[in-house]
């Protein structure tokens, strides 16, 4: 009974999460037998799974989430391959200690997914989505004490006006700053409902709502940035990341938006022009038609890979 209600479990986990690209990543990550990969951003197992598969059981994985709920359910996922797989909850900012703290000097492969998956996305009490009312969180580590009730009910307009900026690319972020500023004033700004209410009373109606996206969108996006730190931890792991790799490894790495990507962009760039990897795409690789209509949370992935040279 007790092996029927884990499979029970792992089939239902297994239908919440969708790796994005992930018939790409097995091409170009190319994990082989008895490698050793990290999954950086384990979320809930679903690129792990198939690494595993191809590296076999003298293989190790090393994967690494923030989150403490997703490595519960990693674990469950992965439960076949609990002997090769260490669980490490952290940030992958820390990869070079991390490794270290394994006995690990260097990987065959290094995969980063900096989508938030969708359990996470989808749970009101996360305060990540504008789409459901829950509490003003967006923490993907709850240990953070900064959550996002604490960003925009403490921080000066010019600071949040800059976040929605720099980290959401958001047209009106001072008029969005400003209306914030105004309201919590009355009373602290303390569910997602809340928030959103604010943008859509800030926002010109005319111009701002005849977007394609909701024009709460860009608001949520910066202060889930600034909250978990996002864009600075790209940046320090992708500086970490050629050490950590044996000649002839690679770093295949997903990101959802132009910030992201840019950063790694400019990375890899700059790595090639040092001559310490090549970059085995020119372009980023972008997720078919099928897999979009399948999983259109999918469909703003960018993939990019880069091998260390020998």
């Amino acid at each position: 009974m007790m092996t029927l209600v884990c499979q029970e479990k792992m089939d239902e986990i297994k239908r919440e999460h969708i790796p994005v690209m992930l018939e790409e990543v097995m091409e170009f990550l190319d994990p082989k037998e008895n490698d050793i990969v990290v999954d950086g951003t384990l979320g809930l197992g679903g690129h792990a799974e198939a690494i595993l598969k191809r590296i076999g059981p003298r293989g190790r994985l090393i994967g690494i989430d923030r989150d403490e709920r997703s490595l519960r359910m990693a674990k469950e996922r992965l439960r076949p391959y609990l002997e090769q797989t260490h669980f490490v909850r952290g940030d992958f900012r820390d990869l070079d200690r991390i490794l270290s703290g394994l006995g690990v000097t260097q990987v065959n492969g290094i995969l980063l997914d900096f989508g938030i998956s969708s359990f996470q996305l989808d749970d009101p009490q996360r305060g990540f989505s504008f789409q459901m009312e829950g509490p003003l969180d967006m923490r993907m580590d709850q240990n953070n004490p900064f959550s996002a009730f604490e960003l925009v009910n403490s921080l000066p307009e010019e600071e949040l006006a800059a976040i929605l900026r720099d980290y959401g690319e958001e047209r009106w972020h001072n008029r969005i700053a400003r209306t914030i500023v105004r309201q919590r004033s009355m009373r602290p700004i303390a569910t997602t409902g809340d928030l959103r209410e604010v943008v859509l009373k800030a926002v010109p109606s005319r111009k701002g709502r005849g977007e394609r996206i909701h024009p709460a969108t860009r608001t949520f996006q910066a202060i889930r940035i600034a909250v978990n730190r996002e864009l600075e931890s790209i940046d320090i792991v992708l500086k970490k990341c050629v050490d950590l790799l044996a000649p002839g490894g690679r770093i295949a790495v997903i990101a959802f938006h132009s910030l992201e990507d840019r950063i790694v962009k400019q990375q890899f760039r700059a790595l090639a022009q040092e001559g310490r990897v090549k970059l085995v795409v020119k372009k980023p690789l972008r997720p078919g038609e099928k897999e979009c209509q399948e999983n259109p949370r999918a469909r703003s992935a960018r993939l990019r890979i880069a091998e260390r040279a020998v």
